[in-house]
């Protein structure tokens, strides 16, 4: 009877360990996912090791766009099948082969290349090493450094939602941090499997009076002005569609004293928008469960009347005219043969 009861005993262990097995590889989010990375860890090419946010949204590691041998530190959305990429580190320096390692280094991240070559750093000043650091991935997307016993925002050391390249996420701020300087703006990518910064930016412009964002082109070192918010009207900036009375998502807009800036905030997490800037756009795109893919929520400029200066001075544009341009009342074309 001893002989018998050690053969159920072991029985039961091993259904035990294949169930499990059997609940981690049909139930991903079962798995174990790790988000942090300690001053004596790493992230390599070669060990594909990744870093996933809590809640499984977001995915930080190496990628390397199709038909290209360039390697880049990027952070994508983990559940969209749609590879979409939120953030990119060395987008304007990408790494040549697949040799590449982030680690901590004194109180900066740093990304080797071959023969240990800085790539990008965090680039921070030295400072006094209270505590160990580390690098985590939040649950929103941001990436941070901060000391191991801190984890009020307020202390980060570092945050790659004050260095973003074309996307907005959800509670990451666009615009001026007044005390620093610094000016968070968007700028696209040079093409869609090019993510080194290309020629259109969507930035605050606060020479003006009233604060309003400004979606730019440079071409051939000429920047054109392509189209402007309008100023913050108290529920929304006036130039731009963004649906009101959503029961998922909500605007915020803040001028004070340390900075000026817009954000938005998702109240429902399993659902999913994020702002992109790309050649002469900007769009705000969503991901609805169950829908695989993003729908296009809407897209700036709206039509050709939406362009700044497309009809020139003492004219208008209405696109229930032909031509779209039309001279204010007490003016006429100056050259009426050009303009027919």
């Amino acid at each position: 009877m001893k002989g018998v009861q050690n053969i159920n005993h072991h029985s039961y262990t091993f259904s035990f360990l294949l169930v499990f097995l059997v609940l981690i590889l049909f139930h991903p989010a079962l798995s174990i996912y790790l988000n942090t990375m300690s001053s004596s860890e790493s992230l390599t090419i070669s060990s594909k090791r990744t870093l996933v946010s809590p809640g499984g949204v977001f995915e930080l590691g190496f990628f390397k766009p199709l038909a290209s041998s360039r390697w880049y530190l990027g952070i994508w959305y983990k559940e969209v099948s749609q590879k979409t990429y939120a953030w990119v580190a060395n987008r304007d320096n990408p790494l040549t082969d697949s040799i590449g390692t982030l680690k901590i280094s004194g109180n900066n991240l740093v990304l080797l290349g071959q023969s240990n070559n800085t790539v990008w750093s965090t680039n921070r000043t030295r400072g006094n090493a209270r505590s160990p650091v580390m690098a985590e991935l939040l649950p929103n997307g941001n990436f941070v450094m901060r000391y191991s016993n801190n984890r009020d925002s307020n202390g980060f050391l570092w945050q790659s939602f004050d260095f973003p390249t074309d996307t907005l996420l959800p509670d990451m701020k666009l615009g001026y941090d007044l005390k620093t300087g610094r000016n968070r703006f968007l700028t696209s990518w040079r093409s869609y499997d090019d993510p080194s910064s290309g020629n259109t930016t969507y930035k605050l412009d606060i020479r003006r009076g009233l604060p309003e964002f400004v979606l730019i082109n440079t071409f051939l070192n000429q920047r054109v002005e392509m189209q402007r918010s309008g100023p913050w009207n108290g529920i929304e900036f006036s130039g731009i569609p963004e649906e009101q009375g959503l029961n998922y998502m909500v605007y915020n807009y803040t001028e004070n004293s340390e900075e000026i800036a817009y954000s938005f905030h998702m109240t429902n997490q399993s659902i999913y928008s994020r702002l992109t800037v790309s050649d002469y756009t900007l769009n705000r795109f969503t991901w609805i469960p169950p829908s695989w893919g993003w729908s296009l929520f809407w897209g700036l400029p709206t039509d050709a009347c939406d362009y700044l200066y497309t009809c020139g001075s003492y004219s208008y544009c209405d696109l229930n005219t032909s031509p779209n341009c039309n001279c204010i009342k007490g003016f006429v074309p100056k050259y009426p043969q050009q303009w027919d």
